[in-house]
């Protein structure tokens, strides 16, 4: 008796040192368990379709609360109170709108529809001000004052005083898990409905459910409101290609997680970050590029099980990624990189700030804060001086070009998104510097693809030719680095222009199509995939960092990379360190092959894997799962995304 109890005890408790993880065995277990129990509850009989409809959703929606309880533990609490915060305003703002359509008057209950939405949308987002970015805006008033506050943990300190005793520490604000995906559904659920879109949620439970799906809860995909909730009123179904199609997935992302991101970032990656100045240039460099496949393989392994679990259970995830090392600019990688988030920040951000028709006061005083922060928190020269210039020019060139302005503005909303997706991620101006260099790729893309081939040649070259004599004048890394990059630039589109000019490039195609110019093509999906692994450099060094420090120890591992990169290479070392690393250097060209296959040879075999044999289809799932358990270490990483 006293074993059984000792069982319950510990399965019905939180234990921090094992949440229920994708890539850990406890978290079959509990799928197997709830799939047994949804097996018993879609074939119950009941009076109705409707009925065991709900009764399916409620089912689910407990097991849900069960897995934040034993991923989260107290932070459960939270989870629930912004499900009933959105159920809440959900029904109101229909009945207000039902009231106007039945008694034709206008304005009136609109606007106090429109007031609850504004509600519902400051509480979740002050719910996450307050536990992401605690920390990044005290640090951030210290410095502008001159002041020494320190963050409080009001939480604790009320239950720590209605429970009379020390048991939560005042002195620090831990971040819940999965707090950035959940509050973006339920705004994603507030608007929608306020905008008509769809009706609330016909009970709390079904609502419940869609907020806390436990396969995609704590790292996404984001799921919106009016593509899920209709899922919630579907009969269960599932085929014979959907449950093969389910499984590949899940094997899928195991693969993706274990063997390429757990290893790489054991093996290679997170020593290189932990002290750059300890490793060669060369060594730096890889790392970089190897964590571009590292993150992708975590995250995007993360969805592909998160989708294959959902899809057994008859409910279909968005897709997130769409192998996005294929762009051949930055504009397309961010449609094919988490894209729930990029639709997300479309829909309810860039064009609320007024997309490319105008743009709003938000829109000058989010850029101008942004600018702002990344000045004051650098705390390097350089980097106020970077940024004041480049507060003057757009200065200057709106004063000067009122004919532009609308481009212009236009520009300011999708640099205000990009650096608001940015601080999405991490409160760290790492992240916002992350997500400002990437609005500027994008920018400059846009610019980029108006100008004659001729024209490209002639800026590359005066930007190579700057950057040299600052970098000879000067010699800081930085500078080096960037003068290298720009030379690589310079010569390498000025070949492929020239390449494209050839006979052997066929003329009867459109320049820019694979058919037509593969050369041109493969060197901007090379130059892309550069440009996005740099930028990792400032997301990678924000990450698994106390709040308290991120910002100082951000920096000092970014500016330690990049004194390192544009400093001396030894290509002597290069065959030493290739040899030395040689299982990691494998496995990250494997896996870009692999990424890099056509689509529609991908989806030929998993349609070929859906079709095998159930007895042939388990034997791959044994042979898989042997693979991946040799790939396991010691300590298993957990997923990347669970921070945001």
């Amino acid at each position: 008796m006293t074993d059984i109890l000792t069982f319950l005890t510990d399965l019905f408790s939180f234990d921090q040192s094992h949440p229920l993880l994708f890539t850990q065995f406890n978290f079959w277990a509990f799928f197997l368990l709830v799939f047994v129990g949804f097996a018993v509850v879609v074939t119950l009989k009941s009076p109705s379709d409707t009925t065991r409809k709900h009764i399916r959703n409620a089912y689910l929606f407990f097991v849900s609360i069960f897995f934040y309880y034993k991923t989260s533990g107290l932070f459960v609490l939270l989870l629930i109170f912004s499900t009933l915060l959105g159920y809440c305003i959900g029904i109101r703002m229909d009945r207000l709108a039902d009231r106007d359509a039945a008694s034709s008057e206008e304005g009136t209950g609109r606007h106090s529809g429109k007031v609850w939405m504004i509600v519902g949308v400051v509480v979740n987002l002050a719910v996450l001000f307050y536990f992401k970015y605690a920390y990044f805006f005290t640090d951030v008033y210290n410095t502008m004052f001159n002041t020494r506050f320190e963050v409080v943990n009001h939480l604790a300190r009320f239950a720590n005083h209605f429970t009379s005793t020390p048991r939560f520490d005042a002195g620090t604000i831990l971040l819940p898990v999965g707090i950035s995906f959940y509050t973006f559904q339920n705004i994603s659920y507030i608007v929608d409905v306020y905008k008509r879109k769809i009706r609330h949620a016909d009970n709390i439970l079904d609502f419940g459910f869609y907020t806390t799906f436990f396969p995609q809860l704590v790292a996404g995909p984001i799921i919106r409101a009016d593509q899920f909730i209709p899922q919630l009123y579907h009969p269960y179904f599932l085929g014979r290609r959907q449950f093969g199609i389910a499984v590949f997935w899940i094997l899928n992302g195991l693969m993706k997680k274990i063997i390429l991101s757990d290893y790489l970032a054991v093996s290679f990656v997170d020593r290189v970050f932990d002290n750059p100045s300890l490793y060669t240039a060369f060594e730096n460099f890889s790392a970089l590029m190897v964590y571009s496949l590292q993150v992708y393989a975590d995250f995007s392994g993360y969805t592909d099980i998160a989708i294959g679990v959902a899809m057994l259970m008859g409910f279909y995830l968005p897709k997130n990624f769409n192998s996005p090392y294929k762009s051949t600019n930055p504009a397309g990688f961010w449609k094919r990189w988490h894209m729930s988030l990029s639709n997300w920040l479309k829909d309810y951000l860039y064009i609320p700030l007024g997309g490319n028709r105008r743009a709003t006061a938000a829109s000058y005083l989010i850029l101008g804060g942004m600018l702002a922060v990344v000045a004051l928190m650098a705390k390097t020269l350089w980097v106020t001086i970077v940024v004041s210039s480049v507060a003057g020019l757009l200065v200057a060139v709106y004063l000067l070009f009122p004919n532009h302005r609308r481009e212009f503005n236009t520009n300011i909303n999708n640099m205000d998104t990009m650096l608001l997706g940015g601080m999405w991620h991490g409160a760290s101006f790492n992240f916002i510097t992350w997500g400002g260099l990437n609005g500027l790729g994008i920018l400059a893309y846009k610019y980029w693809k108006q100008w004659g081939n001729w024209a490209r040649v002639i800026v590359t070259a005066v930007i190579f030719a700057a950057l040299w004599i600052l970098a000879v004048l000067f010699r800081v890394p930085a500078l080096n680095l960037f003068a290298v990059w720009a030379g690589v630039y310079f010569v390498g589109n000025t070949l492929v222009i020239l390449i494209s000019k050839c006979r052997f490039v066929r003329k009867d195609r459109p320049s820019d199509t694979k058919q037509g110019n593969p050369v041109k093509m493969v060197w901007n999906v090379a130059m892309t995939f550069l440009f996005i692994s740099f930028t990792r450099l400032f997301f990678r060094s924000g990450s698994n960092l106390d709040p308290a420090e991120a910002n100082e120890v951000a920096w000092r591992t970014a500016r330690d990379m990049v004194n390192q990169i544009g400093g001396r290479w030894d290509l002597g070392q290069v065959p030493a360190i290739v040899s030395n690393y040689s299982s990691v250097f494998i496995l990250f060209l494997v896996g870009m092959v692999i990424h890099w296959l056509p689509e529609r040879f991908k989806r030929r075999y998993r349609l070929w894997f859906a079709q095998m044999p159930l007895w042939l289809m388990a034997v791959a799932v044994v042979a898989v799962v042997f693979i991946v358990y040799q790939f396991i270490t010691a300590d298993l990483q957990p997923f990347i995304y669970f921070q945001f």
